[in-house]
């Protein structure tokens, strides 16, 4: 049996819980690609996973995105061959190889190199989807983006501004303010020192923003909801600070907001849906109208130093994992 490196969890809980390990290298089957990983991308769904809070099925390789080298196609597989430089999506990327779906193999740009194949995927296929399918972004819009200097909200603030909004930013220090800024944000908010709600009223002459994205969950919730002007949008993503709890519905009502809980697997169910987004999504990339910043690179071996300084806001950017 051959067998390759790989990060594996037994059990879900803290960083102790990541195992550098021994496993078997997976193989191809029709319709999947063989990928040999240069390149992997840390994400929050693999905090989620790790500790329990989006279900997977034990013992689990953790990762869903990374970028490589194809080694083998199965039966059924039509453009990629043995040899292609590719970024895709697909379970268990903490591994030297990766086994996915031909559906989410995506074949990388010449001048686009593996670190940044990796981290754009994920994050960047969810920041396009979210302008331009959750809530389609209209120039003079008002945005508000938590999280603003994180690795998704740094792309939300590149591609709002893009596509003709006023964006404000939420961040939790300085330096993370002048990451946004300098990412296009037009106003930022330090949450640690300012209160966000009174501060979106003084920009917005009291109306609110027409659309919040919120992939900050628990802590942003209730604050989000208030910041939205009468018809407004609240796009909620993610649960860096832990799960909304339960709320009233009838709360919606107050000013006929519209609440979406989108998720970016639905919106590229069809090989045809993940080629158009990263076709538009890459173009984006390659003229510089967005920039990933890569915060740090990471060998496979140091993941628990990546989950713990992702987990603890010390990041600002992409994390990236090298086998």
């Amino acid at each position: 049996m051959t067998t390759m490196k790989a990060i594996q969890i037994q059990n879900v809980g803290g960083v102790e819980v990541l195992q550098y390990t021994d496993v078997p290298r997976p193989t191809v089957s029709p319709n999947t690609v063989l990928i040999k990983n240069h390149a992997i991308g840390v994400n929050f769904i693999d905090i989620y996973q790790r500790s329990g809070v989006y279900k997977v099925s034990l013992p689990a390789i953790l990762g869903r995105e990374g970028a490589g080298v194809v080694e083998q196609v199965g039966e059924g597989v039509e453009n990629i061959a043995a040899g292609d430089r590719v970024a895709y999506l697909g379970p268990s990327s903490y591994a030297e190889y990766t086994v996915t779906s031909a559906n989410h193999v995506y074949k990388l740009p010449e001048n686009v190199d593996f670190k940044l194949g990796a981290a754009s995927l994920l994050q960047g296929l969810t920041a396009w989807t979210l302008v331009t399918q959750a809530y389609p972004i209209k120039k003079g819009d008002w945005v508000l983006v938590h999280a603003a200097a994180g690795g998704t909200g740094l792309l939300l603030t590149q591609i709002a501004k893009y596509l003709g909004a006023n964006v404000i930013g939420t961040v939790s220090t300085q330096e993370k303010a002048e990451k946004a800024l300098r990412a296009g944000a037009d106003h930022v908010i330090n949450y640690t020192t300012s209160d966000v709600l009174s501060e979106v009223k003084a920009l917005t002459s009291n109306e609110g923003v027409n659309v919040v994205y919120d992939g900050v969950g628990k802590d942003t919730f209730d604050t989000s909801l208030a910041s939205l002007r009468r018809l407004g949008w609240m796009v909620s993503f993610g649960n860096a600070s832990g799960v909304t709890p339960p709320f009233s519905l009838l709360r919606l009502s107050e000013k006929n907001v519209t609440l979406a809980r989108p998720a970016l697997f639905n919106y590229i169910v069809t090989r045809e849906e993940f080629s158009k987004y990263c076709e538009e999504f890459f173009a984006l990339l390659v003229a510089q109208k967005v920039d990933i910043r890569i915060h740090k690179t990471y060998k496979l071996n140091e993941v628990k130093q990546a989950h713990s300084d992702l987990e603890g806001r010390k990041t600002s950017g992409k994390l990236v994992l090298e086998p």
